[in-house]
């Protein structure tokens, strides 16, 4: 219907010139006398229907013809000049402009795609080249016999890693398909792994951790739920108050899914901010005030989180904290294709 009423549009010429050709007629047959005898009806009638057969006629050709061209314009353009379309002479000048454009664009998004995949390899191999300085200025740390200075120099040095890794999980974000398994991961070991490594930044602040046995185990890709728990806990290390608490444990819900409860005791998200926290570049309130955000990390723990089956959610309340939720479902589209 919607492409009758679309080609009932394009054609109103036509229907306009008909009514007028129509009237005049009407017209002539009640002024000329030669025409008395003559039926109007029977000549109205007769226009009428041979005008609705030629319409019928061209909205079947033309609709056939676009439908055609729009299934295959691909193989269309490919080898226009093979094609088998019954193209009008006018119809075929169109057509050719139409390729010329779809080539031009082709062209641009070919070039647009090998840009884009040169600036991904040498940034991918910028941040494995700043991974080794990082790795001997870590050693280096060790050497350092003033306890005060080595710890506030890691917890610095922890903070560029995290940006570097950051960047690195981000750049191939876009090939996470290619790059995941799917295993039994006991939460545990991630967890705790995660906060070793974050062990000298929770030493500056004096903030600690409250973790439950955390037991279960989850289908999931241990790396990238990795990478989320750690935008998550940096996070709560970055907006928690000195000598806090971070709560970390586990639940199942009603429908048998298994809960990582992530509790700070930080400066909470305002109500507005809520739904947007996990939009790219969003840094909120909390980004005004600190020059620390850059609104990517839950942006990429998000995305991430869709990617490999998890569903993250957050209730906060201001100047009270805020609680994030890994949800991990006993049954995904990664159990059922393993057959675990």
């Amino acid at each position: 219907m919607k492409v009758l009423l679309l080609f009932l549009k394009e054609r109103l010429a036509w229907i306009g010139f008909f009514v007028f050709i129509i009237v005049v007629l009407n017209v002539l047959f009640t002024l000329d006398a030669g025409l008395i005898g003559v039926s109007i009806w029977y000549v109205n009638v007769c226009l009428l229907v041979s005008f609705i057969v030629f319409f019928i006629w061209r909205y079947v050709v033309e609709v056939g013809q676009l439908k055609d061209f729009l299934g295959n314009v691909d193989s269309h353009l490919d080898d226009a000049h093979s094609r088998n379309l019954a193209l009008s002479p006018f119809q075929a000048a169109y057509f050719t402009k139409i390729e010329d454009v779809f080539y031009d664009k082709d062209t641009e998004l070919n070039q647009a795609k090998v840009q884009l995949q040169e600036y991904t390899d040498e940034l991918l191999a910028w941040v494995h080249e700043v991974k080794a300085p990082l790795t001997s200025i870590n050693l280096m740390l060790d050497r350092i016999e003033d306890l005060t200075l080595r710890r506030k120099l890691e917890a610095e040095w922890l903070r560029l890693h995290l940006l570097v890794d950051q960047q690195l999980h981000q750049t191939r974000f876009s090939s996470i398909e290619k790059d995941n398994y799917m295993a039994e991961i006991e939460l545990r070991t991630v967890v705790y792994k995660e906060i070793r490594a974050m062990q000298a930044w929770c030493i500056e602040k004096g903030i600690g951790f409250d973790v439950d046995e955390l037991t279960e185990t989850v289908m999931t890709d241990g790396k990238w739920l990795a990478f989320i728990v750690r935008q998550i806990l940096s996070n709560a290390i970055k907006y928690s108050p000195t000598n806090s608490e971070v709560l970390i444990f586990t639940e199942v819900d009603p429908k048998g899914a298994t809960l990582l409860h992530i509790k700070d005791a930080g400066i909470g998200i305002c109500k507005e901010d809520l739904p947007r926290i996990f939009q790219k570049s969003y840094t909120g309130t909390a980004g005004r005030e600190s020059a620390q955000s850059t609104g990517m990390g839950l942006y990429l723990a998000h995305n991430v989180a869709q990617k490999i089956g998890v569903r993250i959610s957050v209730q906060s309340t201001v100047d009270e904290g805020s609680i994030f939720t890994l949800r991990f479902p006993l049954q995904n589209e990664y159990v059922k294709l393993t057959g675990r």
